[in-house]
């Protein structure tokens, strides 16, 4: 059935605060570390545990959605996101807050459950256009999240930013209750039955290489979001957090603009749109590499790479499920581990570099990552075609 665009846009919010969960951190890391003693070196955990729970959850959680009531599924994993946002919010410890965090990022996977069932519910010509609508949540969520927590951080400081997810998260529990529809789905099945066949996908040609694009791509996506509050707020600049904040807007115009890549993709160009995009993401590392030296040609940048992760990342699910419709949420679980991975190791890696070399380091791992993915793009575009 062709989905409404209440329930689309309601899926695409969900998406969105959702996924903000892993990422708000990353524009308040000096506040964080200033006020529980943390290590700039050490910093990059603080995003890096949300994302590992994350991990967990696609593996274990997501499968989920192919054998129960993903209407309940979803605000069950609301709720349980919302309680690690409240711990995280009442943390006086490391440890308590990267207990939240795990938390959170495990139950946070309730994203590819809420895009597989939009993918089920809609008819399949249109199928790449409400991929490309909810999963701009997503991209929303993602850097939306720096803009909120800049400014509340900047207001309230940073513990009020978790407190607002945690309301955030429990009002759509209630609103998926009260608007969408039980799961018409009668599947019987096992659990070890969806964990095998989530096995299996890995002999899969077409889903190891998108996979492994997710993972470059996202690696990319991470050296930047993770790494470019450190820049931004050093020498010579030295932008409050509210201020590096803003760069979210220039991320939300560029992830906004690749909103057709869904049309494109329903018109049998998903192949071509990732090739074009992934040169595009290369490209994009040239001007946020100046971010030592300029702002303007960082704003370009990031809008540029932005448009092209989010343009490669409708077009793999696009094929993805258009492969597998009986199992999407197997599959769209899956293909988020291959992206949890690369957002993790990007995190992880952009603090270290910048930490040895500068943001010059940084940004030379970013393009790196850009282009093996464009590398397995080429080397497999038959796969997909």
């Amino acid at each position: 059935m062709s989905l409404t665009t209440g329930r689309r846009t309601l899926f695409a919010v969900i998406c969105a605060v959702a996924v903000s969960t892993v990422y708000v951190a990353q524009p308040v890391l000096a506040q964080i570390g200033r006020d529980l003693g943390v290590r700039e070196a050490d910093l990059g955990w603080v995003v890096t545990t949300g994302q590992l729970g994350y991990l967990v959850g696609l593996a274990l959680l997501v499968p989920l959605g192919d054998m129960v009531d993903r209407r309940t599924l979803v605000a069950g994993h609301l709720l349980l996101a919302a309680v690690g946002m409240a711990l995280a919010a009442v943390a006086t410890r490391l440890w308590l807050l990267l207990a939240g965090l795990a938390l959170a990022g495990v139950f946070a996977v309730v994203v590819q459950t809420t895009v597989a069932l939009a993918a089920d519910l809609s008819v399949a010509e249109e199928r790449g256009r409400t991929l490309g609508a909810v999963t701009s949540g997503v991209i929303v969520g993602i850097l939306g999240a720096r803009v909120l927590a800049g400014g509340l951080a900047a207001l309230w400081g940073w513990r009020s930013v978790y407190v607002t997810l945690a309301v955030l998260l429990a009002a759509l529990a209630c609103l998926v209750v009260r608007l969408l529809p039980a799961d018409p789905r009668r599947v019987r099945t096992t659990y070890g039955e969806v964990l095998s066949s989530l096995g299996r996908l890995f002999r899969d040609r077409l889903f190891v290489s998108r996979g492994l694009i997710a993972f470059f791509l996202f690696a990319s996506f991470g050296v930047l979001w993770s790494g470019l509050a450190l820049p931004l707020a050093a020498a010579p600049w030295q932008l409050s957090t509210a201020q590096i904040g803003l760069f979210g807007i220039a991320g939300l115009a560029g992830a906004l603009g690749a909103a057709r890549a869904g049309r494109w993709a329903d018109a049998g160009h998903a192949n071509a749109v990732t090739g074009g995009a992934l040169v595009l993401l290369a490209v994009s590392w040239v001007a946020t590499g100046q971010a030592s030296r300029s702002l303007w040609p960082v704003v370009v940048g990031v809008i540029v790479l932005d448009l092209a992760v989010q343009a490669v990342h409708v077009s793999n699910q696009h094929l993805l499920t258009a492969a597998h419709p009986h199992r999407t949420s197997s599959v769209i679980g899956g293909y988020m581990l291959f992206y949890s991975l690369g957002s993790a190791v990007g995190a992880t890696a952009t603090t270290a570099a910048y930490s040895a070399v500068g943001w010059a380091g940084s940004s030379t791992l970013g393009a790196a990552f850009a282009l093996c993915a464009l590398v397995v793009w080429a080397v497999t575009r038959r796969a997909a075609a």
